[in-house]
């Protein structure tokens, strides 16, 4: 019997969480069981009882906020305890059509993907500015070059996984968890594919970030961090490299004066001593790159031994976590 959970953070979502809901299919071609989750990011509102009162099936609650990443994270992590065999991602705003959730998890079943990403367009997007879908489609591209993925759409939050997919994600941001992911997965030779999906009508605005220049700097901090964590012996080789190349240019320019009988050399030799340092400097740079490098193996073991424990966790135990303060789980 195949089961699919939809999953479906929520930050004080009382309000837009019951029309979020009545969008969701009940039924989908391939999938036997379809149950919901809703994962109360801290909520100072009626968010978990409006869940309970329409007909959710699993509630996990925080006592505080915690962010979108640890609610995603919480909510993967208790579909899977829940015996999920595909798991969507959907927003509480309703900003996703719940009738594409047959076209999202459609490659899953298929066996032709591991995960499915729903690309909404974005330059057909009627209430996002001009600026905001330019800097949506230069992420996505940067994004697209780390991860070796052709995901048009890298911030959509539509999104679908298999059950071995998300046993072998492991999300370490604060911020949020659309790109790390699909990095993650790039890195991971995962295959990634992307459909095309409708959006319905805007209901609020945007509760992850208070500013453009916010969102910026977290994104672009993010993709840095996850890319050095994957790819460190090549981004510190890189730094290195050309502090050393600066270093050396201008140690032969130095040289260069020397031997043709300038008096340059007597004059400058703060050039020489700048250039010393540089050379120095980039190959430190280089050699961190190789101990980072090693790190990152370790790392990868480390992921490989998570994802055989919470293989072995959910083979021997598939009933639901007991109610902890950290990330209670409320099931009708």
């Amino acid at each position: 019997m195949t089961k699919l959970i939809i999953q479906i953070p929520c930050l004080n979502e009382a309000t837009t969480l019951p029309a979020t809901l009545a969008d969701l299919p009940r039924a989908v071609p391939g999938i036997d069981v379809i149950e919901w989750l809703v994962i109360d990011d801290g909520s100072r509102d009626a968010t978990a009882d409006v869940a309970r009162d329409q007909g959710v099936h699993h509630i996990v609650r925080f006592n505080r906020n915690k962010g979108l990443a640890a609610a995603f994270s919480a909510g993967i992590d208790a579909c899977l305890k829940a015996g999920a065999d595909f798991i969507v991602n959907t927003d509480a705003d309703n900003q996703y059509a719940g009738h594409d959730i047959a076209r999202l998890v459609a490659p899953l079943i298929a066996g032709k993907a591991d995960i499915v990403i729903g690309d909404r367009n974005i330059r057909d997007i009627e209430h996002m500015s001009w600026p905001k879908k330019r800097l949506q489609h230069l992420g996505s591209w940067v994004v697209r070059q780390v991860s070796n993925t052709q995901v048009p759409d890298t911030t959509s939050g539509f999104r679908a996984y298999t059950r071995e997919a998300a046993l072998r994600m492991t999300i370490v941001s604060e911020f949020s968890y659309t790109l790390e992911s699909i990095i993650q997965a790039g890195k991971k030779r995962m295959a990634v594919a992307h459909v095309e999906i409708s959006t319905n009508a805007h209901t609020r605005p945007s509760r992850l970030f208070n500013s453009l220049y916010g969102y910026i700097k977290q994104s672009a901090a993010t993709i840095v961090r996850i890319y050095t964590m994957y790819e460190p012996l090549k981004v510190f080789s890189y730094i290195g490299s050309t502090i050393f190349a600066a270093g050396l240019a201008i140690s032969l320019r130095y040289l260069y004066f020397l031997l043709a009988g300038d008096t340059y050399g007597d004059r400058h030799l703060q050039s020489l001593i700048l250039s010393a340092v540089l050379m120095i400097v980039g190959f430190q740079v280089i050699l961190i790159g190789l101990v980072a490098d090693a790190i990152s193996g370790t790392r990868k073991l480390l992921e490989d031994l998570l994802y055989r424990i919470r293989s072995m966790e959910l083979r021997n135990d598939g009933t639901p976590p007991p109610e902890t303060p950290e990330g209670r789980q409320d099931p009708r």
